[in-house]
């Protein structure tokens, strides 16, 4: 029997789940916690708590489209709670796009700015005015006095967000850089992710403890 997933998802990585979740052939339905939590990261917890309450009965897996994103282990405590919710593993989206793109060059340049293509073509509205710097530009020091360089991770070329991406940097006074990071980092931590999931929940349900490598 093909088993439901459903996918709670922030809105910053909508797009890229569905076209992953699409060429996996998964049954899947996708909602989605406004991207704009991640101005505010203590309150990305309960609005997935909200979500999770409505959803848990309905699923065979519940997938959070979120690494910890700033949440200081609150969707783990969240994932703990429930059977069959898993979360991506990492710390943020940006390493699981850029991948050893990413760890390099945050060793190098320690003051680095990230943008993904959401992020990129939402400048203005979740980063510019969500942080207050379209009343007070004076808060541009305060907030990015450290940042020497801006890099823009494209995951889907056919969304080109350059121009929009550089224009940050730009406003920022920051070097621009960008790199091709695609979605094959987080396609393949995915579909790891699920099948592992649901071949635990199989062997849960069969009364069989899942094998272990060794």
């Amino acid at each position: 029997m093909t088993k439901k997933i459903g996918i709670i998802a922030c809105g910053a990585i909508v797009r890229e789940l569905i076209a992953i979740a699409r060429r996996q052939g998964w049954d899947f339905e996708l909602t989605a916690v406004p991207a704009q939590l991640h101005n505010r990261p203590e309150r990305i917890a309960p609005a997935v708590a909200a979500k999770l309450d409505r959803w848990a009965a309905r699923f065979d897996l519940i997938l959070l489209g979120y690494a910890d994103c700033g949440t200081a282990g609150a969707l783990d405590e969240l994932v703990a709670r429930y059977g069959h919710v898993v979360r991506i593993p990492g710390p943020h989206c940006y390493e699981f796009y850029g991948g050893a793109i990413f760890t390099q060059h945050n060793e190098t340049h320690l003051g680095t700015f990230y943008l993904t293509d959401f992020l990129a073509h939402h400048f203005e509205n979740l980063v510019w005015k969500g942080l207050g710097l379209a009343r007070h530009p004076e808060l541009r020091e305060l907030y990015f006095g450290n940042y020497t360089h801006l890099l823009y991770l494209r995951q889907l070329p056919e969304h080109e967000e350059a121009t929009r991406a550089r224009a940050a940097a730009a406003r920022l006074g920051v070097e621009y850089l960008e790199a091709d990071t695609g979605l094959a980092i987080l396609e393949e931590r995915l579909v790891a992710l699920v099948a592992n999931a649901l071949r635990e929940s199989s062997a849960t349900e069969s009364g069989v403890a899942p094998s272990c490598a060794g």
